[in-house]
């Protein structure tokens, strides 16, 4: 039962957390279209901070929720069934990794941004908005096919 609560709440923190890391890059296009429209860009600065800082929280939790399903299955494997073996863990961490360092990225824009620093243009900012799409999908396969 426990394992099932700690998967089930891993999962869910995973998705709010996904929820930022897919929404802030939308907030950086909406800046580098708002122009010099003050109050408009301070607005979407503000949002972004706040997105930021959830995203973190929710990252976290996650990463808790994660290391305790990972410790549960080291200490009781017959209790915890999950499947550790194969590089498929390696992986899909590694992918995790590079969709955080995505997010504390674009979170420097927003900061660079919020100096009066240039942004890239709204269509560059278009096509950055969609890496993360790739590397979710990739960390969605490895967990449900275990591929290696």
């Amino acid at each position: 039962m426990i394992y099932v609560w700690t998967k089930s709440l891993h999962l869910l923190f995973v998705i709010a957390w996904m929820a930022a890391v897919f929404y802030l890059p939308r907030i950086l296009v909406n800046v580098a279209e708002a122009g010099e429209q003050a109050a408009v860009r301070e607005r979407l600065l503000l949002m972004g901070r706040r997105l930021y800082k959830f995203g973190h929280v929710m990252f976290g939790l996650l990463l808790l929720f994660g290391m305790l399903l990972w410790l549960g299955y080291r200490l009781s494997p017959e209790a915890w069934p999950l499947v550790v073996s194969g590089g498929w863990l390696h992986a899909k961490l590694t992918l995790v990794a590079g969709l955080f360092a995505y997010y504390v990225f674009t979170a420097r824009w927003m900061k660079r941004a919020a100096a009066g620093g240039a942004l890239p243009g709204s269509t560059a900012l278009r096509w950055f908005n969609e890496l993360p799409i790739f590397l979710a999908l990739g960390a969605i396969y490895l967990v449900i096919g275990k591929p290696f």
